[in-house]
């Protein structure tokens, strides 16, 4: 049983592509995404993959991999696929699902764009896991309609530009919103001079759509890039060989549960009870660079992870 738990949050600071396979269709390669909302989301699978393959890294270790490290690695995560001594891991990753998704503004560069049935997963989430929060209700939001912390977003008629869709928004600015956007800023990205900037602009920044408006930015304004199959003969472009790779763009954010169990190895020595497994998880995770997906030699994955405690297991990470 898993007694300790964690909110995982996952900023994107390159494309991402977790890929659902091929498709048919203008876009060869698409990302996962939810059958029921159509949101890109990260399986938990791939993610706990993602950390297992980076442990070292991540501990700090670039060279030959320490034996303690590699202890660590099967006592929290499992043992390799036929190995002689089988047991559960200690480590479980939920599927991560869309908090924020970044849109092209008039103003402003872009912005964080949301919507109440993604805010609404994201406090149920967050409840489930304990971690303390005290979200106030969202007022309605219409299609054609938004809510905006920052009246600097708005043109002089109150809209809002976002791609080339033009929305009015609801109140000048929205003291619920920007209570929500405040929370986020200050926990959902890494503390550190580094990403100063974007917990500003995360709090000013996030703007609240329709489910409706919403659901259309996640499934068009993804990032979609052209790629060769290269003949290695010729050393010139396949015929046929142009394909298209969908990506989550830079700056979406999204959130996954984590949660720990004590080591199930059935060895006394390799014992770690549940809080010890949490906390070698926020050594290795909380503000580290994560790679994540595929096309990972093209610069493609790379995310910032925090993890957030229960407030029962003493409060923010």
């Amino acid at each position: 049983m898993f007694e300790k738990h964690a909110a995982a949050f996952l900023y994107a600071v390159s494309p991402v592509h977790v890929g659902a396979g091929n498709a048919v269709g203008v876009i060869d390669n698409p990302i996962q995404r939810e059958r029921h909302t159509g949101h890109p989301s990260f399986a938990g699978s791939g993610i706990k993959g993602a950390v297992r393959h980076g442990y070292k890294a991540l501990s700090g270790h670039q060279e030959d991999i320490p034996h303690d490290i590699q202890r660590d690695i099967q006592r929290l995560f499992g043992p390799e696929a036929g190995a002689d001594s089988l047991h559960a891991g200690a480590v479980s990753f939920g599927d991560a699902q869309l908090v924020a998704f970044p849109v092209r503004s008039l103003k402003g560069g872009y912005v964080y764009a949301t919507s109440p049935v993604t805010l609404e997963r994201t406090r149920r989430l967050l409840t489930l896991i304990g971690v303390a929060h005290d979200w106030p209700d969202l007022p309605a939001v219409e299609p054609g309609q938004c809510r905006v912390v920052h009246p600097g977003l708005l043109s002089r008629d109150d809209r809002l530009h976002l791609e080339v869709f033009e929305y009015e928004a609801a109140a000048t600015d929205c003291t619920a919103l920007g209570a929500i956007a405040s929370w986020l800023a200050t926990h959902a990205l890494p503390e550190g001079d580094g990403y100063r900037f974007f917990r500003d602009k995360l709090e000013k920044d996030l703007v609240l759509l329709s489910d409706t408006d919403f659901d259309y930015f996640v499934q068009h304004a993804t990032l979609v890039e052209p790629h060769v199959r290269i003949n290695e003969e010729t050393g010139t472009a396949d015929d046929g060989g142009l394909f298209y790779t969908e990506n989550l763009p830079p700056e979406a954010l999204l959130l996954a549960p984590l949660s720990t169990s004590r080591t199930r190895t059935g060895q006394q020595e390799d014992h770690l009870e549940a809080q010890a497994v949490m906390a070698r998880m926020q050594t290795v995770m909380n503000g580290r660079l994560l790679q994540i997906g595929g096309d990972a030699t093209t610069g493609r994955g790379q995310v910032i992870t925090r993890l957030v405690a229960a407030h029962s297991e003493g409060g923010n990470a």
